[in-house]
């Protein structure tokens, strides 16, 4: 016959094993749940992706559609830079902004390419870039220009403290580039350019897959980005005289650089050699701006186009983020 205190101790274990198989069932109970949420998760996000994906190749078609209208220029016709078209899906919207992305000065056009180097420092390149901070307000627009243009440059030769022993001096150490700059956010990184100068400099630059001198389209260059014309003359070109330019612009555009050049407001300007042709009249590169929302989540997708010869469009660049 058991003593009462043998039944208790008997009845604690038997709670215990209770307790403890109650918690390990909650765990496999929870690891259960994140599990199917993680994969919800997954399916969802995949889903967003494809449809993001879709949507690139809708751009592509619109872009097409854009050239196709007219071999020798890219106009404003028809409403199409910056607007948001929706496309319902089950579940969701699809929502792509397609771009003129040539509306700003392409920061990688202080270097240029060079058989006997990588990249060199382009004169004409810093000196635009230059005139552009300058006339955003920046006191030392041509000391930054050369910041920039010696990160990108692939020796080690420049002004005290813009190489790589100005770079490893500081709290974090780290090196220059030296080659064009992946996106426009890499600018942060670069001596001087302080966030608040990053944040007014934003919508007036970007970063090109390429080292030549910025292709401005004047035929869409917003009036609101009329400094951009003004700083590739290095100023020949005042933002007055450039904003009042773009204002006459034709609805269907300019055809040709004699007919743009020869405005009254651009009369007196004698833009320096290699300027004239930076003007051009046909967009290069378009970029795309994606959001998909699906079951309450948003995926982002950022794409770039370049418009090659015999208007071949391919795709340079894809980022799952918006531009910073």
């Amino acid at each position: 016959m058991r003593k009462p205190h043998e039944e208790g101790a008997a009845l604690l274990t038997v709670l215990l094993m209770v307790a403890v198989i109650g918690i390990i069932a909650v765990g496999v109970l929870e690891d259960i749940r994140f599990g199917i949420r993680r994969a919800t998760n997954a399916q969802v996000g995949n889903q967003a992706r494809w449809f993001a994906l879709g949507g690139e190749q809708l751009a592509r078609s619109r872009i097409d559609q854009l050239l196709s209208r007219d071999q020798n220029k890219t106009s404003l016709e028809g409403g199409w830079n910056g607007r948001v078209v929706e496309f319902p899906i089950d579940g969701g919207m699809i929502q792509a902004k397609v771009s003129d992305a040539t509306d700003c000065f392409n920061l990688n056009s202080v270097v240029e390419a060079n058989a006997g180097e990588p990249f060199r420092r382009r004169e004409l390149g810093v000196r635009q870039f230059a005139s552009l901070l300058t006339q955003l307000g920046a006191t030392d627009g041509p000391q930054l220009a050369e910041s920039l243009a010696q990160w990108a440059d692939s020796n080690d030769v420049g002004p005290l403290g813009t190489e790589d022993d100005g770079y490893a001096e500081g709290g974090i150490a780290y090196r220059t580039a030296g080659g064009p700059l992946a996106e426009v956010s890499e600018l942060r990184a670069v001596r001087g350019f302080t966030p608040e100068l990053y944040g007014r400099l934003r919508p007036y630059v970007c970063a090109l897959p390429t080292t030549d001198l910025s292709p401005v389209n004047v035929n869409t260059l917003p009036e609101s980005k009329a400094v951009v014309l003004s700083a590739i003359t290095v100023g020949t070109v005042s933002p007055e005289n450039a904003r009042r330019a773009l204002m006459a612009r034709p609805s269907q555009g300019w055809s040709d650089v004699e007919a743009f050049w020869g405005q009254q407001a651009l009369a007196a300007a004698s833009p320096i050699d290699g300027v004239r042709n930076q003007v051009q009249f046909r967009t290069r590169y378009f970029s795309l701006e994606s959001r998909v929302g699906l079951a309450d989540r948003a995926t982002f997708m950022t794409s770039l186009f370049e418009a090659g010869p015999a208007n071949r469009i391919r795709l340079v660049a894809r980022r799952w983020t918006l531009e910073e």
